[in-house]
């Protein structure tokens, strides 16, 4: 049975950040000590928050933009983080693939890029089922670090609160060290050599990224001599962190009122979304993210309907606020054609605004012949495509794409410029839970992404 944290609802029906208690919770962790997850709660909602409102409202306005077709969202990062991989190394390269990214969409939509990413704090992950059997024995399922351990142990895979006080110090510990890597120049626009990954020479779309960093270094260079001063902004770029938000009590205990602004914010992250598995209308993820002042995303899969879509809009965003709310579709390349263009319908004759962002990678998941599970790069991409072309024919706009990527050398999906086979995935598999992109694979997606657009601004045809 589970258990809900007892921080006090209000008994009145009006929204607050404990509302959410009085509705069913899905994909919630069974604790087995109650006394122990209030204890870590207490101490959760105590901690200074990881973001703030104004990076928050920042974030939310340049999503607006995006919206109106002047920004382009990238959103990106690990399916589910872990703490081990807390190595400045590794969050290093994470920033330099995304940065890569975000350079070549820059240069290929002549248009600001928004560059989230999933990290600081994507340490949960739902399950299809509570319990996971080997050998004859049943344990209850690994939901992420931030709840219990890999190991198929009784004692591994118990919920222990205190994992979600080591969740939030990952995240500050991650959060921290992007600020600092950020303000100190790392993302500098007048030097995009310095984010090149030691191996990316050794990809095929190695010397085309190059032309462009230089191309756009020269541009820097000639505007500068022609203006007589530097241009000062292009030293940093912004980075706003994001995860799904699934264990409600950890979002409820940072979940704070901010001098001068009214509402509430979610502090543990700018940009936190509901789940295809937890967004029902009568739910407590949905219930919760209803009253946070944060933009929000929710992810659409199959199951979702054009009825129950625009009653999900209504609810999440009804003032119709710009840049609260990213539709997330995920769908799979062979049903994309079948179930978006009914949604986006529904949507326009219920003349709600939304942003468009199409996760190409949850819908194309696939299990090897060995067990492996994995995604193909011809799907992705295929998805992609397609997403763009019904977009564009329903009259709407997709602004943006949300990967599940690394910036390491890992073989977790197959295809791709390099042609990775299922007999490959065995040679450095890192992930344990979803298959991603890696550092090779995720710029040759951006670069089919800028390639795309540029052939669409010049008229031409895409295969």
């Amino acid at each position: 049975m589970k258990t809900e944290p007892s921080l006090s609802s209000p008994p009145d029906l009006e929204w607050s950040p404990s509302s959410w208690q009085r509705k069913p919770a899905a994909q919630q962790p069974a604790y087995p000590d109650p006394e122990a997850l209030q204890r870590a709660l207490e101490k959760l909602s105590r901690l200074p928050p990881l973001v703030t409102s104004w990076e928050v409202e920042a974030l939310k306005k340049q999503l607006a933009e995006a919206q109106r077709g002047e920004r382009f969202l990238l959103q990106g990062g690990d399916c589910a983080e872990s703490f081990e991989e807390c190595e400045s190394s590794i969050i290093a390269n994470k920033l330099k693939i995304l940065l890569q990214m975000s350079l070549v969409l820059v240069h290929g939509l002549k248009k600001p890029v928004v560059r989230v990413g999933r990290f600081a704090g994507q340490y949960a992950k739902p399950r299809s089922a509570d319990m996971e059997t080997q050998d004859g024995m049943s344990l209850w399922s690994y939901r992420g670090d931030i709840v219990n351990h890999t190991g198929f142990t009784e004692a591994d895979r118990r919920p222990d609160p205190e994992l979600l006080l080591r969740g939030y110090e990952r995240a500050a510990l991650t959060l921290n060290f992007i600020r600092s890597l950020v303000d100190g120049g790392f993302a500098d626009l007048h030097h995009p050599e310095a984010w090149d990954l030691a191996f990316v020479r050794h990809s095929p779309e190695a010397e085309a990224y190059h032309r462009i960093a230089e191309s756009i270094g020269e541009s820097i260079r000639f505007m500068e001599l022609v203006g007589g001063a530097s241009m000062a902004d292009l030293n940093r770029v912004d980075f706003y962190a994001s995860h799904e938000g699934l264990l409600l009590a950890y979002e409820q205990a940072q979940t704070r009122r901010v001098p001068r602004r009214t509402g509430w914010y979610n502090l543990s992250t700018h940009l936190p979304w509901i789940g295809d598995r937890t967004r029902s209308l009568d739910g407590a993820h949905v219930e919760y993210f209803r009253g946070i002042a944060n933009p929000i995303g929710v992810k659409v899969g199959p199951s979702m309907t054009p009825e129950e879509l625009t009653a999900l809009v209504k609810v999440l965003n009804p003032h119709g606020e710009p840049g609260r709310l990213t539709l997330i579709h995920r769908f799979g390349a062979k049903r994309i054609e079948k179930h978006l263009p009914p949604l986006i319908g529904a949507v326009r004759r219920a003349g709600q605004a939304v942003l468009w962002c199409c996760d190409p990678m949850h819908g194309n998941t696939e299990t090897t012949r060995d067990g492996i599970k994995t995604r193909d790069f011809q799907n992705i991409t295929s998805e992609l495509e397609q997403a763009f072309d019904i977009h564009e024919a329903e009259g709407s706009r997709l602004g943006g794409v949300h990967f599940e990527l690394t910036g390491d050398n890992v073989t977790e999906c197959t295809g791709g410029a390099r042609g990775l086979s299922a007999q490959d995935l065995k040679r450095d598999y890192r992930s344990l839970v979803d298959p991603r992109l890696n550092y090779e694979q995720a710029l040759e997606m951006a670069m089919l992404i800028a390639r795309r657009i540029q052939r669409k601004k010049t008229g031409g045809t895409h295969g």
